[in-house]
């Protein structure tokens, strides 16, 4: 009990000291808060008595950024006017000194336009601009006048020679060839012209340098200005008639001639064909070199203006362009003749091998014109070529000339065809392309061997008709003999063999044994007929001779004699006429006098050592016994070597 006691009086005295803390707490307290309620009041009067100063203090410092912003503008200004003064002196001193400190100060004056029309709040501002918009104008007058000159100073017409320098080595003309300044007219089988054509497609070519590099990075500059200021069509015409009449002059002094069609209608052939040979090295010169460094040129000067660009090479170009293909053209539509076959083969073969390069050169819309006119003298040279093709095939069924070939030789038409024949496989893989032009199937060898089987065979059927004009039926067949040999021995000695086949050639052959067997039979069997028994017996009068010696029984003397005599003047006829006839291969000649000889000579000797004693036991046997084998054989060695007498007998 008492212990309770004493606990309840510890709590009660720690009970009352926390209130005394706690008091005392709320005290200091309240004490704090007066403290700071004075401190507020002092400083909220502080902050009242400070106000002006801090308003002035403000006003004073944007009055300072004002006045360094008016400066620094004033600055800007005064120096745009002192750049616009220097503009103005390098404008009005001109380009011609300095042309880089004068496009500079273009650059600069634009610069000026630019940025005062961005202050139009500048009282002056107006003024400024229209000052400096007319001094940019006339600095841009200036400028094309620059541009003019520079461009004219550097445009020199390239001479011929050194167009030839920059050709391949195989191409350029040289003394006693075939040059750009001179086509030979005649034509030799023995050339390859597939080789010549591969090495012409093959080489390197090296356009001139029409206008110094250093000079066209300024040339741009001045462009860019030009066309910057909205004189793109003063631009355009400053180049277009500088570079158009440089490029027609370099043509004019290479030898290109505008021509109409009417001119070329009027011309002899050999000028004719002098001219195309001329033309096709013109083509490949203009294409490869001087238009391809035209482009050259015509990129650098208006880089970065695709369409001006372009535009502007192909009025360049247009007028030379339409020279030269309307020659071209003039050819394609001209009256069609076979000579003219192989010059528009050639035609077609330059214009398929500068294909590319044009479709590179006047690339863009505004060359479409000049590409489509390219293409379409291609498409119209091979039409031409093909209908060339078709009428050499008919003229020789149907060649009516006159021309006799009195020794059996080989005709002219045939030697021509012949050689017309040989220079189509020399053009085998220009034909080829020729052919698909107008189909696409690809039977093209099939159609080039079509074709020279109905040529060979319009041939045959023509000789077969010259062959009726002789009277004498063994030169008619010695006529064929001669003429489809030569036709044999040329196409196994050329391409036209692996085209035509073995079969054509063996068939053919035997076609000429044929006619040499003929011309054996009609030449000789009535010859042949006075050495054979046959009629020699006697039906009475005349001497006779037993049958001893191998001599038949009753042969009469007299008709032995007589058929001596009528050989001898048989043979002699024979002789004097064959001798003038022509077998101009020698093989065909030796065998065809061999094959004669082998059926004269045994019937010749059999004939004499049978009935010869009868003569030789008679007056003048010499006069009937002429000849000797021996003599025959040396006779015979001079039929068929075409003999001119003064009476040629046929």
């Amino acid at each position: 009990m008492g212990v309770a006691v004493v606990g309840s009086d510890s709590m009660s005295e720690r009970a009352a000291m926390m209130r005394e803390a706690l008091q005392k707490s709320q005290t200091i307290t309240d004490n704090v808060v007066t403290i700071l309620g004075s401190f507020d009041h002092r400083l909220s009067a502080l902050e009242t008595a400070m106000r002006p100063t801090q308003i002035r203090t403000h006003s004073i410092r944007k009055a300072h950024e004002n006045i360094d912003r008016t400066l620094k503008a004033a600055e800007v200004i005064l120096a745009k006017f002192d750049l616009s003064r220097q503009a103005e002196t390098k404008i009005l001193r001109g380009p011609h000194e300095d042309l880089e400190s004068y496009l500079g100060a273009i650059d600069q004056l634009k610069g000026n336009i630019q940025f005062f029309s961005s202050k139009k709040s500048f009282r002056s501002c107006d003024a400024v601009i229209n000052n400096s918009n007319n001094l940019l104008t006339k600095a841009i007058s200036k400028l094309e006048d620059e541009f003019k000159q520079r461009l004219l100073s550097y445009s020199k017409p390239v001479e011929p020679d050194r167009l030839f320098d920059c050709l391949p080595n195989s191409l350029r003309p040289s003394s006693g060839s075939p040059g750009p300044n001179g086509e030979s007219s005649g034509r030799n089988p023995s050339n390859n012209h597939s080789e010549q054509k591969s090495i012409s497609e093959n080489a390197v070519y090296t356009p001139p340098t029409l206008i110094p590099p250093r000079i066209l990075p300024l040339l741009h500059d001045l462009a860019q200005q030009m066309v910057q200021a909205g004189h793109q069509q003063q631009l355009l015409k400053i180049y277009r008639d500088t570079r158009s009449s440089v490029l027609e002059e370099s043509l004019r002094k290479l030898g290109v001639e505008k021509l109409s069609k009417e001119d070329v209608q009027k011309m002899q052939w050999e000028v004719l064909e002098a001219k195309i040979g001329n033309w096709i090295h013109f083509m490949r010169i203009a294409v490869k070199l001087l238009y391809a460094g035209e482009r050259i040129v015509c990129d650098q000067i208006f880089e970065g203006f695709d369409s001006l660009r372009d535009q502007c090479f192909g009025e360049v170009t247009a007028s030379s362009v339409s020279v030269l293909l309307s020659f071209g053209d003039a050819i394609a539509k001209s009256k069609r003749s076979p000579e003219k076959l192989f010059v528009l083969l050639d035609m077609y073969e330059i214009m398929r091998e500068l294909h590319s390069e044009i479709e590179m050169i006047f690339k863009g819309k505004a060359c479409s014109e000049i590409r489509d006119s390219a293409f379409g003298l291609t498409k119209r040279l091979a039409q031409t070529a093909q209908e060339t093709f078709g009428d050499f095939e008919e003229a020789v069924e149907k060649d009516a000339t006159k021309t006799a070939v009195l020794d059996g030789t080989v005709h002219p038409l045939t030697s021509y065809v012949i050689n017309y024949v040989k220079f189509l496989f020399d053009y085998q893989s220009t034909l080829k392309q020729l052919f698909l032009e107008f189909d696409n199937k690809d039977e093209t060898g099939s159609q080039l061997a079509s074709v020279t089987m109905r040529i060979m065979q319009a041939l045959q059927t023509n000789l077969d008709g010259k062959s009726k004009q002789y009277k004498d039926p063994a030169l008619t067949h010695l006529f064929l003999m001669n003429n489809i040999h030569y036709m044999v021995r040329s196409v196994r000695r050329s391409e036209a063999k692996d085209l035509l086949g073995d079969d054509w050639v063996q068939r053919h052959r035997r076609i000429v044994q044929q006619h040499a067997n003929q011309y054996k039979r009609n030449a000789w069997a009535k010859i042949l007929q006075c050495l054979t028994i046959q009629g020699l017996t006697s039906s009475g009068g005349g001497s006779s001779v037993g049958g001893d010696g191998g001599n038949s029984s009753g042969v009469s003397r007299a008709l032995v004699k007589d058929r001596f005599k009528t050989f001898n003047m048989q043979f002699e006829e024979l002789h004097q006429k064959q001798s003038q006839w022509t077998v101009p291969d020698t093989e065909l000649r030796e065998s065809l006098r061999l094959a004669v000889a082998e059926v004269l000579l045994p019937a010749y000797r059999s004939f004499v050592k049978r009935f010869g004693p009868l003569v030789e036991s008679g007056k003048n046997p010499q006069k009937y016994i002429k000849y000797g084998a021996e003599d025959l054989e040396r006779m015979l060695g001079e039929f068929f070597e075409g003999k001119n007498l003064n009476e040629p007998k046929r």
